[in-house]
Parts: structure tokens; sequence; C-alpha cells
């Protein structure tokens, strides 16, 4: 557990605001000179269902949600299907309240909307009573009609300002910031409404409540302009820089975030989004404006991106540059469609038939978000093969203050790589019927130059059957080992050309340490956290975080497991998919490497991290946290 910090989770049901006050109130503790970080946990429906948000702020950069929380105000779910306790799913409108209980800090602090959460409804469920409860943790309890408050004043839909407001009240923040924020979004009756329901909470708490718990506001200044925003933001806006002026998509949560986000921005830039009519097509509409000139994007999550593994096939014979975008969520089907999971890198990696020949990126953070999208365009249209980045609904969703400069560093670049103009066409090689010769073996790098629809003497024949030189399908056996080697030639290529300019893995903790993690992706700044906790305490630990899935970075990997005795993979599915890369990749470190998995639907928390490694440490998987799992090193790959 840390101090120095305010945890605040706002739980009610889908349809009550929750995403759109706690962004706003995030926003606030931001314009307060603080870091935040923010959690998003919600079901799989429209309205209604348990949902929560959760705002982690510190003075200093915040890069994982903290180990539990330090306020909670529940708000009870307005939409419940069934307020009574023998139902299916249970009283649903006191959830919000009683399902958070178990992560809230003793001396923690609850407030509550008794106008439609019943008390004796709470200690039905519970079993015992709230009160007892709180006085077993030492929580501060502050039942407020919050309901009754908006109604007076505005609308019932108006009691998630008054719970701002409360909370505001208890932990001694300013309303200035707050009554900007909305002045800023809002105006007329409803900004008038909003203020006075705001500032009526927040005098009854002054008037009639006594405040005596100790979870304070931390105070802090910004070095450097922040903004907050998502991994989605850092992939839209990456994407934008790289010059990408066309996107294809069908929308599937968590990806839709993404095409969301460059939907609306494009226009701005003379670009054009399609909404199609399923993944299939958007995958094919994507590498249809590549082939004519345009840098592309489309994407989906699990189950959209399994439609389009014939298309990434098909790119990838056909040689045609794009990038997708592969936002996980728990599977496989249809899954947990909200929740975060690290369960189709084995899918991203494999996907179509036949040999795989393509760029993967797991960015681990909203800056690595935004330069491996940038990379992923650079190095997808110089060699003429499908990029993709995975991200999870973890990454794409949780919102952190990070510096602007990040998304600021250059021009948007429209060039569309390795394309011949017509001088250099009429000096190109040509087949006897007058087409180029698109796929000719004499490359050093596997790279032969493109032609676009249109250029005088450009054209040519593509297949997605195996073609030889003039693009004619050919099974003859020599031209097919010829092309496959040549645009397997591209792997070593951009391996060579990632380590020269320098690649994407993080090291990050003690020079010498005795003990390793490896993680890729979403976990990454969780588990920079966890090693300087086990760090404080006398451990000897450091950790590698891995972006670069294909080609994979064989000798940083190599040179980080050689350096200690041990590692410990995290990551979040339940067959150790990353460690099994490495395995199949490095397979003389098999005997090093344990497992600690976690696929529950929610994102390690640092202590779990810390518990996982204690517990090879000490050699004493007893104390490994309940919520995960860890598996013992293995000699050999058994996947």
């Amino acid at each position: 557990m840390t101090e120095n910090e305010l945890i605040w989770r706002l739980a009610g049901g889908s349809g009550d605001g929750i995403d759109s006050t706690s962004q706003n109130f995030a926003k606030v503790l931001m314009r307060s000179g603080l870091h935040v970080f923010t959690h998003r946990h919600y079901p799989s429906r429209i309205r209604g269902g348990h949902t929560y948000a959760e705002l982690r702020s510190k003075a200093t950069p915040v890069r994982s949600r903290g180990d539990g929380y330090n306020f909670l105000l529940a708000l009870g779910d307005s939409f419940a299907r069934s307020p009574d306790e023998e139902a299916y799913y249970g009283n649903e409108e006191v959830k919000p309240l009683v399902e958070n209980l178990d992560d809230l800090r003793d001396g923690g602090i609850i407030v509550y909307d008794e106008g439609l959460i019943d008390i004796d409804d709470v200690d039905s469920v519970l079993e015992t009573s709230l009160e007892a409860l709180a006085a077993e943790h030492d929580w501060h309890v502050y039942p407020l009609d919050l309901r009754d408050i908006a109604t007076d004043h505005g609308r019932e839909v108006m009691r998630n300002t008054a719970g701002v407001g409360a909370t505001a009240a208890l932990i001694s923040l300013d309303l200035d910031p707050i009554e900007a924020l909305m002045s800023d979004s809002m105006s007329g009756d409803a900004l008038e409404a909003n203020l006075t329901i705001l500032e009526a909470a927040y005098d009854q708490v002054r008037d009639e409540h006594e405040i005596d718990h100790d979870v304070v506001l931390p105070e802090g200044t910004h070095e450097e302009a922040p903004v907050l925003l998502s991994g989605s933001h850092g992939v839209a806006y990456g994407a934008l820089d790289a010059g990408c002026r066309f996107i294809s998509g069908y929308p599937m949560t968590p990806w839709t975030e993404v095409f969301t986000i460059l939907s609306q921005h494009l226009p701005e830039y003379g670009g054009v989004s399609e909404q199609v009519e399923d993944e299939i097509a958007a995958a094919g509409m994507a590498i249809g404006a590549s082939h004519a000139g345009v840098k592309a994007m489309s994407g989906s999550s699990g189950g959209g991106f399994a439609l389009m593994s014939e298309l990434l096939g098909t790119a990838e014979m056909t040689e045609t540059p794009v990038v997708f975008v592969e936002a996980m969520r728990g599977g496989p089907s249809t899954g947990m469609p909200t929740k975060p999971e690290q369960g189709d890198l084995d899918h991203v990696l494999y996907s179509s038939q036949g040999d795989s020949n393509r760029i993967v990126f797991a960015p681990g953070t909203i800056e690595e978000c935004y330069e491996q999208t940038r990379r992923a365009f650079e190095l997808a249209y110089e060699y003429q093969l499908p990029a993709i980045v995975i991200i999870d609904q973890k990454l794409s969703g949780e919102y952190r203050t990070v510096p602007d400069s990040v998304f600021t560093e250059s021009a948007p670049d429209p060039d569309p790589g390795t394309v011949l103009t017509e001088e250099e066409i009429e000096d190109a090689a040509h087949h006897a019927s007058g087409s180029y010769l698109r796929f000719q073996y004499d490359t050093d790098d596997g790279v032969v130059p493109r032609t676009l629809p249109g250029q005088k003497g450009g054209r040519f024949l593509t297949t997605g059957n195996e073609h030889n030189p003039a693009g004619h399908i050919s099974e003859d056996p020599e031209n097919r080992r010829q092309q496959v080697d040549r645009r397997r030639a591209k792997q070593e290529t951009i391996r060579e050309v990632l380590d020269e300019t320098g690649t994407h893995q993080t090291r990050y903790g003690a020079e010498d340490a005795r003990y390793g993690i490896l993680v890729w992706g979403s976990q990454q700044s969780t588990v920079f956290e966890a090693v300087d906790r086990l760090n404080e305490t006398d451990n000897s630990v450091s950790a590698l975080g891995v972006s670069e899935m294909m080609p994979f970075p064989e000798s940083e990997v190599a040179d980080f497991l050689e350096s200690v005795e041990e590692a410990v993979v995290v990551e979040m599915n339940s067959d150790g998919q990353f460690r099994g890369l490495v395995q199949r990749e490095l397979g003389a470190y098999g005997n090093r490497l344990s497992s600690l998995l976690k696929y529950d639907g929610n994102p390690f928390e640092p202590a779990e991290v810390v518990d996982g490694v204690r517990a090879v440490i000490t050699d004493d998987p007893g104390v490994t946290p309940p919520t995960t799992r860890l598996e013992p090193t293995k000699a050999t790959n058994s996947r």
C-alpha cells in the first residue's frame, strides 16, 4: 500500500453517468496540479449493472492503479433490473455499495446515496451490518440523500454532481476548478442547476457532518503542461501523425474507441472514415485504400479480428502495406466483452493460413501507443507488409496524465513508402506484355518497390495465390521457394533496422538484479511500480517490458535473461502465451522462466505482482495471491 494519494471510486449503474463524471473529476484533479490514473470496470450492458470508475491521484507521476482504494462514492444502480435480493442477479440497487467493500482500505471513506440505497437492504445482503464493518475497518460512513438534493434543484440524473460536491467537501477540494470545468462543458439552465446542486451538497456535508478521517487530497504542481488521455488516443494520434488518412471499421468493444477518435479527427486532415457492414469488409476496404496509395488503418477486437484473418493473409501475399489494431478483451467467442485480458497474442501472431509475415507491436503505455503506431506505419509502408498494434481493454480505456509534448514531435508524414515515380518506372523491369515485374526476385532486403494505380507504365498483376515475378499464378517449386524466401527476408531486415535505430524494449530496476520480470503490453507500468516496491525491501529485481512481438528482439531478451538467475513472466491470460513465445524464440532459457498469470477480468494490482515475485524468491507458492496463478520453472516448452 502506498500513502499520500487519493484513490476515489465512483460506483453506480451503467447509465448513471459514471464514466463522464469520473473523467470530468479526473480533469479537475489534473488541473489542480495532480497526476491522475483511471481504471474502468463496467458490465456488458447498455443500461444497468454494477459499474465503477477509479481515479488514483498523487503529486508524483502515477503509472498504475493502486492496491485497493480509500474513498467510495456509491450512487446505487438507478437502472437495476430488480431490487429483490431473491432475484437471479440479486438486489442490484445496492451492488455499487456492497460489491466494493472488499477493496476499501482501512480508514477509508464511504459516501452513499440513501435516497436510492436502503441500509436495511445493504445489511441483509452483507449478512451483517455496515455499521459493524465500518467499526471493524475504521471506515467513515456518510449517508446523504443525493437524489433529494438533485431533484430539489434540478433532475435526478444530476445526483452524481451532488456526489462530487460531497466528495469535495470531505477532502477539502475547492469548488472553483469544478465550477470552471462545468462552465466549459455546459450552459444555461443545465449549468445553473448543476452549480446549485454542487454547492448544496458541499454545504450540507460541511454543516451537518463531522469530518474526522485521515484521507487527504495531495498537493502538487506539473513541471510541464499535461493532458489526460487513454491508450486509444495514443494509437489514434500516432496514426494521424504517421499520415493515416483512411480508416474503416465496424464497432466492437474496446476497438471502438480508437475507431471513434480517428473518425472524429480524420475529416480535419482531409481523411476519410468508413463504418461498414462487418470486419471482413473493413479489412478489405483498408487494403484497397492502401493499394490506391493512401496510408490506411482498420482493426477490431478478438472476434472481429478473426474475421479479418483471410484478408490479413491477402495483404501478406500481395505485399500491400496496411496497419491493423487488435484491441483484446476476455475470450474466447464473445467472452467478457468489457473486461481486460491478454489472450490474443497467439491469435495476432499466427492468424491467417500459412507462414506469418507481419510486424506486431504491443505498446505498454500511452506514450508507446503513440510512438509505436507511428513506427508501425513507417515500417509497414517501407517494407510492404501488414503491421498490427495490439492493445487491450485496460490500456485502451484507462486515462492518465501525460506530457503534452509527447504528441507534438513532428509533422504528419503522408509518404506512401517504397513507391516508384513514373520516371523510375520507365527504367524498371517489365514483362514482355508491358506489365511491371512487381514480384521480381532480385532484391537485397525483400522489398520490390510498388507502383500506384494510374501511374504510366506501372500496371501489374497480383493475386492471393502464389505468383511469379509478373504476378501470374504459379505453382513452380523453385518460384515458390524464392518468393517465400524473399518475403521472409523482410523480417531480418526489419529486425536489423529496429536494432540500429532504437527499439521499444524498456529495462527498469536494479542494474545487477538477481531476479527479473518479463512483461508485455498494458501490465508494464504496474510491474515497474512493483519493482520499486520490491527493491525498497532489500530484494534485487529488474524488469524488461517487451513491446516488439514480431520480429522478436532475441538479443535484448536473451541479454536480460542471461543477467538474472530466474525470471517471472507476468501476463493476463491462463496459458502463458508470452512465456510460450519467449521459449519458442529462446528455448535455452526455458528453465529460468516462471509465469504469474491473472485472468479473472481484472488487471494486476502492484501488490499482486509483488507477492507473486516474492513467492518465487522465497520458493513459497503459498504466498501467491488467490487472484493469480503461479506456474513454476519448466526446462522445456510444454505448450
